[in-house]
């Protein structure tokens, strides 16, 4: 059974959520990271509509207190370690990306 964790819900009634290491909206899957505000590229236009927004999920504005949660949340799923094959390629596949975007890959 999976546990979500709920951190907020949009204007429009969607739930956003941790769900298997991913935030989801609406149990669709989002990311799997959080960006703090300061480092997004959109930031001023994020902040025109959402003034107290301090960290982005995809596409979703959080405050400190809802990012806190959802990183919570995200820490914990990380640290349940599964060793099974999948497991380690799925890991070695997103740290590959990691690195890839972070060198300017688009």
């Amino acid at each position: 059974m999976t546990e979500a964790v709920f951190v907020k819900e949009t204007l429009d009634g969607r739930q956003v959520e941790v769900i298997d290491g991913w935030v989801c909206l609406a149990g669709v899957p989002e990311t799997r990271e959080l960006v703090v505000l300061d480092e997004h590229p959109n930031r001023a236009n994020i902040l025109k509509v959402h003034p107290k927004a301090t960290h982005m999920a995809g596409r979703i504005a959080l405050t400190l207190a809802e990012a806190s949660t959802a990183q919570g949340a995200l820490r914990r799923m990380q640290d349940r370690f599964d060793g099974s094959a999948h497991a380690v390629a799925e890991r070695m596949r997103h740290a590959v990306w990691q690195k890839v975007f972070a060198e300017g890959a688009e």
